[in-house]
């Protein structure tokens, strides 16, 4: 099944812009510059980030697509300029933990620079700007969604400690986080096909983000008997009511009414001041491996990059389900 909402980006960490073209976007949507910034400002704080969130500040340009404030249908360009912009030196020694050696293997790349600036978090600037977009859409339908971090390091508590500890060892941190959607009607997604579940193309928006090892929807039925685990259903004033979302919203591959609940586990960042063993691809050599400007932790900024490929996932759903090329298009067969 082809895709409703859809989009490509390009660019690198340290080039001159991160550029998104999305497909599939409703006319008349109104387009909130304020809120696609708050966005990208959302993923640049955190405890625990790098000087360099400060020195980009992220805002957004659109340059197609959008006329008097409004979609008008045709593809929506969007561009965020790097501050930063500078040719970097080469470096040859893996990152161990980075796609910098399975990354020059697979393309034939002798300066692991080629790699770092496309592989880099840093895309996932622009990709929030996308989700931003999705979040616009899904916002018409009264559909909204947060996150928050459930656990960092060892720690439930207490993060900041946690993490100040790791940045005086030279050392990184990783944890878990989870993403709430309200609001969702019934039926999105699919059990006919496999490639239609939609717990299945959730999981393949958020495990693809750089850095996340695990996806759970809803609790962990692990060590649950199922009277233990499931949902049961009542009545109540003549309407089904559930007591549990343990299924976290999703019950044969398709939203069933309750929130949808997604949570991830980001692993430690692999660049650290104190660097890893390993080996230079020039030299064969065993070394230290090469250091580039690094956060101690990231898991806060991970939460508004999951939920923007999260968003673009439901409006996808949405547009496929309900149709519409305009938003009051979309509005009247959603309410219908």
């Amino acid at each position: 099944m082809s895709e409703k909402f859809r989009f490509l980006t390009a660019g690198e960490s340290h080039g001159k812009c991160l550029t998104a073209i999305i497909d599939g976007i409703p006319s008349n949507l109104a387009v909130d510059i304020d809120f696609i910034n708050t966005e990208l400002s959302r993923r640049q704080k955190g405890y625990g980030r790098s000087s360099r969130q400060q020195l980009e500040a992220d805002t957004c340009e659109i340059t197609a697509g959008v006329h008097n404030g409004k979609t008008t249908g045709a593809p929506v360009c969007v561009v965020i300029y790097n501050k930063d912009f500078s040719e970097k030196p080469p470096f040859t020694k893996y990152r161990p933990g980075h796609a910098d050696f399975a990354g020059s293997e697979k393309y034939n790349l002798s300066d692991l620079r080629d790699v770092l600036e496309r592989s880099s978090a840093r895309k996932t600037a622009i990709e929030t700007a996308v989700g931003a977009f999705a979040k616009l859409i899904l916002k018409e339908l009264d559909i909204t969604c947060c996150s928050k971090i459930l656990q960092i390091g060892n720690a439930v508590e207490n993060f900041e400690q946690e993490i100040d500890r790791a940045k005086r060892d030279g050392n990184s941190l990783g944890g878990k986080f989870e993403v709430i959607f309200k609001n969702l009607p019934i039926g999105l997604g699919s059990y006919v096909q496999w490639d239609r579940a939609l717990d299945g193309k959730i999981a393949k928006a958020v495990m693809s983000i750089g850095g996340i090892k695990a996806v759970e929807i809803g609790e962990n039925p692990l060590g649950k008997t199922g009277f233990e685990y499931h949902d049961q259903m009542f009545l109540q004033d003549g309407k089904i009511i559930r007591k549990t979302n343990n299924a976290g919203g999703l019950e044969g591959g398709m939203t069933n009414g309750e929130d949808l609940i997604v949570k991830a586990v980001m692993k430690p960042i692999p660049t650290m001041v104190k660097p890893l063993r390993t080996v230079d691809k020039l030299t064969l050599e065993e070394c230290e491996a090469h250091f580039e400007r690094s956060d101690t932790c990231a898991v806060e900024s991970c939460c508004v990059v999951a939920e923007a490929r999260i968003a673009c996932v439901l409006a996808d759903e949405i547009l496929q389900k309900y149709g519409g090329d305009s938003i009051e298009e979309l509005k009247r067969h959603y309410r219908e």
